[in-house]
């Protein structure tokens, strides 16, 4: 069999990998966009490099974007074959790729306003919500560590990898000439210690194995230490400065655990008398979804909820999805702290809130996770003095904080930890996916010096023997 690696190839998003087996199966694993490139990453969508038609499968890891942002496009282009995940993954997806496709929607709609003043040709979204909504028909959700038969040849059993709801390392049995080829697709490696989720747990010996290297040249802090980081920029600057702080952060994941780590805060009566928003329709959504998935849970978070029935929701808590209601918070004159998506502030409300309060030094912008190298979260963190937001050019005057710790990857000393469980001898070639390439490169000689061999970092379309 051979395996073609589409994208996430030396780089972060896009994440979609094709594996052609002897006999004509052809098996998508995952089907994500391509994000934080500007006018490029339209293009880079569209062009899929296969037909979606010819394709059997797609065997989803987890619900984010960058892995699952492409079925609605390759459903519109004629793929009929099953997406296979967890059913958190399933439920999480059902919202997430409505609101992807409700984006697109806008956005085209805003660009296309600007052609027509040009005199230019409009263009259309790359899919639909109705493009969104028919794929969902597709889906079919598997409890996680069940083993799923695809069909008499292959099989697949998703085993927890901490990253979000639902995530889960791919462990996939193809059955080629009488041979059995087992291979693992990590999707992306959470923490080992969540405040939500269980902890990811080890997976079977596997011969071929694919794993993502996202922060695989660096180490994170102490989650406990980061959540105090978190109480300091709240008071800081809501109590000390008057302002508010702005939180770009993922509708999914990264917003549930910072609401949660002020809900903590808030019982524990140190979280300062501010108004909290959650200005995401996603995110109310989605925390919706993580209500209805306790088997996600790790055991500390469900102790939590025997003396606290909503561990996502306090009295100073607003979560906001009316757009009127977003657009009033530009008047709101009291300090605060607005979350808003998305975390690498490319898209939606938080660019908004960004144009709004970037300008004043008495408010902060706080990032809580990973932000793509050319992505306007990642300019703001840079240092740059000056930023585009939609078309208008703002000076940057607001204090500017990361904490890295609340993403939700694993630094390069936990992956290493969770891919402990292999024989290493037993793995005949390690794929690195899901990271830039010089960070990829420092991976692989960490990965060496623990005894890995046959470490291959894939370019885009480059395509193996398996």
């Amino acid at each position: 069999m051979k395996i073609k690696f589409i994208g996430a190839s030396r780089e972060v998003t896009g994440s979609k990998h094709l594996i052609t087996t002897d006999s004509g199966k052809r098996i998508l694993l995952d089907c994500g966009m391509f994000q934080g490139k500007g006018l490029e990453t339209d293009g880079m969508n569209r062009d899929l490099m296969f037909d979606p038609s010819t394709v059997d499968h797609i065997i989803l890891t987890h619900a984010h974007i960058d892995h699952s942002g492409l079925i609605p496009y390759v459903y519109k282009l004629g793929f009929r074959g099953s997406v296979i995940c967890t059913n958190a993954t399933r439920d999480l997806c059902a919202i997430m790729l409505a609101d992807s496709a409700f984006i697109q929607e806008k956005d085209t709609e805003t660009f296309n306003k600007r052609r027509a003043k040009k005199g230019l040709p409009l263009v259309t979204p790359i899919y639909t919500q109705a493009d969104a909504s028919a794929c969902m028909n597709l889906f079919i959700g598997v409890p996680a560590g069940m083993k799923f038969r695809i069909d008499d040849n292959i099989k697949v059993r998703f085993t927890n990898t901490g990253h979000m709801l639902g995530s889960g390392v791919a462990n996939i049995q193809i059955i080629e000439n009488g041979q059995i080829k087992r291979i693992a697709y990590t999707g992306d490696i959470g923490r080992p210690v969540d405040q939500i989720l269980a902890t990811p747990q080890p997976f079977p010996q596997t011969d071929i194995l694919i794993t993502e290297s996202t922060y695989g040249d660096r180490l994170h802090d102490d989650k406990k230490v980061s959540e105090e980081e978190l109480l300091d920029v709240v008071v800081q600057t809501c109590v000390e400065k008057r302002g508010k702080l702005i939180i770009p952060a993922f509708s999914v994941g990264r917003t549930q655990q910072i609401v949660f780590a002020l809900n903590n805060f808030f019982n524990e009566g140190r979280l300062p008398k501010v108004d909290i928003f959650v200005d995401s329709p996603l995110a109310v959504n989605a925390t919706t979804v993580f209500r209805m998935h306790p088997e996600c849970y790790n055991d500390e978070f469900l102790k939590v909820m025997e003396n606290d029935a909503d561990p996502f929701g306090f009295s100073n808590l607003f979560y906001i999805t009316k757009t009127e209601d977003s657009k009033k918070l530009n008047d709101h004159k009291k300090p605060c702290v607005i979350i808003s998506a998305s975390g690498m502030a490319e898209a939606g409300r938080i660019k908004h809130h960004l144009a709004n309060n970037i300008t004043n030094p008495k408010n902060t912008i706080l990032f809580v996770g990973y932000c793509a190298p050319t992505t306007l979260g990642a300019r703001i963190q840079g240092g740059a003095k000056e930023v585009s937001i939609h078309g208008t050019v703002y000076p940057v005057n607001a204090d500017i904080e990361r904490i890295e710790s609340f993403s939700g990857h694993g630094d390069y000393r936990e992956m290493i930890s969770f891919l402990s469980c292999q024989d290493k001898n037993a793995i005949e070639k390690t794929f690195l996916v899901h990271g830039e390439y010089e960070t990829q490169n420092k991976y692989a000689s960490s990965l060496k010096e623990e005894g890995y061999r046959n470490i291959e970092i894939p370019a885009k379309g480059q395509e193996y023997e398996l």
